[in-house]
């Protein structure tokens, strides 16, 4: 399995993250093959940024595209959406053949429901990466599993690696990783939005106000990496005692924004699993 053959079932934002990431890092694949359910779908797939040779296929185009990706692949990456699992596996299982990986990204979809609905010999993996993954600067949790041949979660600890930085959790902490990593850079998305937009109110103009906000967030971000110092203690060194930026986070604490950022992390997780369910 020096270079896999992939099938990558479900091509939505996060499957296309994969893909756009595997390609920049030139990570080398026997085949890759997508399997989209719509042909418009498949079209869209086929427009984003792929691995060298990938083949995009639709149900809609062809009924049997799943089944035939999936008896040709050495990994299965199951991208659906969570509630679509159960609907996707009988036909993955048709075709698997033993000693096949299937590497799950579906969000709260625990391993037990791959491993009850695929034969006997398949490999199940879980793991849940996030869109900067696409450029290379992804954070990944993977659920290690000792029934795995080592040479097999090898290869696929690899190929995430190529992704970005992969951090191996036990699988109850996966609900949390989703909440946390798969769904922050939503979050801070969000910050820099409203960053923005408090800078257009100071009156700057909307290309001026976004480039600061930009820059201010891959700024704290290159300098938190740079110095290896706590955010916390980069916060307070930047925050003069009775000066301008200390009224300006006696704002935030005020507001509870540590609060918000607890509810909106719970209810992300508590969705995941309404999700899977």
């Amino acid at each position: 399995m020096t270079a896999p053959r992939v099938a990558v079932v479900g091509a939505g934002s996060l499957a296309r993250a994969l893909l756009a990431g595997w390609a920049a890092a030139g990570t080398g694949f026997g085949s890759v093959t997508t399997v989209n359910r719509t042909a418009a779908s498949a079209a869209r797939t086929t427009e984003a940024v792929l691995p060298p040779g990938a083949v995009t296929t639709s149900l809609e185009s062809d009924p049997d595209a799943l089944r035939a990706a999936v008896e040709d692949a050495d990994i299965v990456v199951m991208a659906v959406k969570p509630h679509l699992v159960r609907d996707v596996l009988p036909d993955v299982a048709a075709t698997i053949r033993p000693g096949t990986v299937v590497l799950s990204v579906a969000a709260g979809v625990r391993a037990v429901t791959f491993s009850e609905g695929l034969p006997a010999g398949v490999h199940v993996l879980r793991a849940m990466p996030n869109t900067p993954s696409a450029v290379g600067l992804g954070v990944i949790g993977l659920v290690p599993d000792a029934r795995v041949p080592s040479e097999r979660y090898g290869v696929v600890k690899a190929l995430l690696a190529d992704l970005g930085q992969v951090i191996e959790v036990d699988e109850d902490q996966l609900d949390g990783v989703v909440a946390v990593s798969g769904s922050g850079p939503a979050y801070v998305f969000l910050l820099v939005e409203k960053l923005r937009d408090a800078a257009v109110a100071q009156g700057f103009v909307p290309e001026t106000a976004a480039t600061l906000a930009r820059q201010v967030f891959r700024g704290a971000v290159e300098l938190m990496e740079a110095t290896g110092e706590d955010p916390a203690e980069l916060r307070r060194k930047v925050t003069s005692p009775n000066g301008t930026t200390a009224r300006a986070v006696a704002v935030f604490e005020e507001g509870g924004l540590g609060a918000l950022f607890d509810d909106a992390v719970h209810a992300c997780r508590a969705r995941a699993r309404e999700l899977a369910s």
